[in-house]
C-alpha cells in the first residue's frame, strides 16, 4: 500500500482529454494531466483495435435501433454516442476482471468478448441474460437502477477474501448517482478498501431529468472525496483519454486495492429507449452541438492522421462491420419458440414446492390446449 488517496484524490482541475473534437491531439498543457494524474497514450495497436471495436458498437447500435422498428426487438437502450466509453470500460480490464454493466451497457458486453446473438435475446424477450457470467467475467445486464453497484462491490469483497487478483469495473450513469445503492456501494468499497473502479456515464439527463436538477456537486467526479476514494473525469467522447485514463484507474485498484470513481462526460444521441421522446426534455440543437463531438469521426480523424488507419483497414474494419450486423439481423429475423415452462428452471437451484406445483399446472394446462388444438384439428379433417 505505498500510495494514499490523499496524493491525488481530487480530480484534475480541468477534465482529462487528449483530443480535440476535430481528432487532433493536444499539447500537452491542454490534455488536463498533471502531478498524480499522468496519462500515457496507449500504443497505436491497441487504439486500432479499440476503433474496430467502436465500429462495431455503432453499427450494433444502429442495427438494433432498425429491428426494433421493425418489431423484432421489444425494446433497446440505444447508447449510439456513448460507444467510446463502453469500448474503453471493456479493454481496460484483465482476463480475470469482472464487468457490471447496465442495460445501455451492451457495447461493453460484446467488447468483453460476448456474442451480440447472446447480448441481444434479453431484449427481445428471451431470457434474462443470454450469456453465462462466469465464462465470460461479465454479469448479466442491470435493469433496476443502482443493483449492479452492490454486486460489484460483493463480488469484489470475495475476491480479496479468496486472496485473487481481481479488480472489478462497475458502471452506471449520472442518474444512478442519486441512488441510495450508489452511496452503500461506495462507501462499503472505500471503508474495506476493494478494487473496484466505479464508471460513471454522464450524459447529461436520467432519463428526462437533467444533471443540474440531480446534484450540486461540481462534477460527478468530486463526490468520491466524500468517501474518501479518488475521482477523475474524462471527455467520455476521447476513445484516447478513456482508454489511458481507465486502464490507469484499473492499475491503481489493482496494485494498491483500492477503489476510484471515473467520470466520463458524454451523450445519449438517441431517445432514454423506443418508448421515450426525447423532444419534450432537450432541444434539437444541444443534440446537434454533441453530433459535432462523435466519438467515431475524433478516432477516425486521429488514426488517419498519424497513417494508423489506411484504406485497407478501413475496409476490413468496415466488413467486419457488415458481418456481424448481418449475423444479428439473421439471427433477430428468425422466430423463436419459447418453451413457456423454462420460466420455472433457474428461479432456485434447488425448486420449491410452490414452484414445482406452479410447474405441473402450467404443464397441464399446456398440454389440455395441445390436445384441444389437435382435436378441432381432426374435426376439420373429418369434415372436408
Amino acid at each position: 500500500m505505498g500510495i494514499s488517496p490523499e496524493d491525488y484524490m481530487l480530480p484534475a482541475e480541468r477534465e482529462i482529454r487528449m483530443l480535440s473534437p476535430e481528432g487532433t491531439l493536444l499539447p500537452a498543457e491542454q490534455q488536463g494531466t498533471g502531478p498524480g494524474h499522468e496519462y500515457p497514450i496507449p500504443s497505436d495497436e491497441v487504439l486500432l483495435e479499440a476503433y474496430e471495436r467502436l465500429m462495431v458498437g455503432r453499427r450494433v447500435n444502429d442495427q438494433n435501433t432498425a429491428l426494433v422498428r421493425q418489431g423484432r426487438l421489444a425494446v433497446y437502450p440505444s447508447s449510439h454516442g456513448q460507444e467510446a466509453c463502453q469500448v474503453a470500460a471493456a479493454m481496460c480490464l484483465e482476463d480475470n476482471d469482472w464487468l457490471f454493466p447496465t442495460y445501455r451497457d451492451t457495447v461493453a458486453v460484446i467488447s468483453k468478448g460476448v456474442d451480440p446473438l447472446d447480448v441481444m435475446v434479453s431484449f427481445r424477450g428471451d431470457w434474462h441474460c443470454g450469456y453465462d457470467p462466469k465464462e465470460h467475467k461479465t454479469a448479466a445486464q442491470a435493469t433496476p437502477l443502482t443493483t449492479q453497484l452492490l454486486h460489484a462491490v460483493g463480488a469484489a469483497h470475495a475476491a480479496v477474501l479468496r486472496g485473487e487478483d481481481t479488480v472489478v469495473l462497475a458502471m452506471c450513469g449520472d442518474g444512478a448517482t442519486s441512488e441510495g445503492d450508489f452511496h452503500e456501494a461506495l462507501n462499503f468499497a472505500a471503508v474495506f478498501r476493494l478494487p473496484v473502479v466505479f464508471f460513471v456515464q454522464n450524459n447529461g439527463y436520467a432519463i428526462s431529468v437533467p444533471l443540474a436538477r440531480q446534484s450540486a456537486a461540481p462534477t460527478l467526479a468530486h463526490k468520491a472525496v466524500g468517501y474518501g476514494m479518488a475521482g477523475e473525469r474524462v471527455d467520455g467522447n476521447d476513445l484516447v483519454a478513456l482508454m489511458a485514463a481507465l486502464r490507469r484507474a484499473v492499475d491503481l485498484a489493482r496494485t494498491e486495492r483500492i477503489p476510484l470513481l471515473v467520470e466520463a462526460h458524454t451523450y445519449r444521441m438517441q431517445a432514454h429507449t423506443n418508448a421515450d421522446d426525447d423532444t419534450r426534455y432537450r432541444e434539437r440543437e444541444e443534440v446537434k452541438e454533441w453530433a459535432a463531438k462523435d466519438p467515431v469521426l475524433r478516432m477516425e480523424t486521429y488514426l488517419r492522421d498519424k497513417g494508423v488507419l489506411d484504406e485497407a483497414a478501413a475496409a476490413r474494419v468496415s466488413e467486419h462491420c457488415e458481418t456481424v450486423a448481418a449475423s444479428l439481423r439473421d439471427a433477430m429475423n428468425a422466430d423463436v419458440n419459447p418453451d413457456p415452462l423454462e420460466m420455472f428452471d433457474h428461479v432456485f437451484s434447488e425448486p420449491t414446492q410452490q414452484l414445482r406445483e406452479q410447474r405441473d399446472w402450467l404443464a397441464e394446462e399446456l398440454a389440455a390446449e395441445a390436445a384441444e388444438g389437435r382435436a378441432d384439428q381432426a374435426a376439420k379433417e373429418g369434415a372436408r
